[in-house]
């Protein structure tokens, strides 16, 4: 799981089925998580007498919130993916026989994008959590002044001024 954290590039993810204790864990490490319609999502820890372990209890409350992930977590109640989304855990719910292709999609698309700003905003994101309004506003400055510089910048502005996507 920490080293779905640490990748550094984003990380998509496609739940399938249901994503239960360990599993939930796993998607939660994704930076964009897709879930199928009949998807679900369930802690399971407290059931079976252990507390909830790979992160969960760093990554669920900063998700959805303290109060749902601690219901989620003492009752073991599943979780739908469609409030799943409404919870803003998933980014969007498709149908199961679509999930892999819209996977695959949006991976393509951060893959063909520009990569060094995509690994600066993740990398800002995560900093963010620990950080003051003054320090992460100086890293942006900081981040900004480098990748300004790189070929991904110079042809994404050169994109924007001729009008194309």
């Amino acid at each position: 799981m920490q080293a779905l954290r640490e990748c550094q590039m984003p990380v998509v993810v496609a739940v399938n089925g249901v994503a239960a204790g360990g599993g939930f864990s796993l998607a939660m490490s994704g930076d964009i998580i897709l879930a199928a319609r009949s998807a679900s999502f369930i802690q399971v820890f407290s059931r079976i007498g252990l507390v909830p372990d790979l992160g969960s209890t760093w990554l669920l409350p900063r998700l959805i919130g303290r109060q749902r992930a601690l219901d989620l977590m003492l009752l073991n109640e599943p979780l739908s993916a469609e409030r799943a989304k409404e919870w803003g855990l998933v980014r969007e719910v498709v149908d199961d026989a679509k999930l892999l292709d819209e996977a695959k999609v949006l991976a393509g698309r951060l893959a063909d994008g520009p990569t060094r700003a995509l690994v600066a905003t993740r990398q800002l994101l995560e900093e963010s959590e620990h950080a003051s309004y003054a320090e992460q506003f100086r890293r942006e400055i900081e981040l900004q002044s480098i990748i300004r510089e790189s070929a991904d910048a110079q042809e994404g502005r050169k994109a924007f001024v001729e009008k194309r996507k």
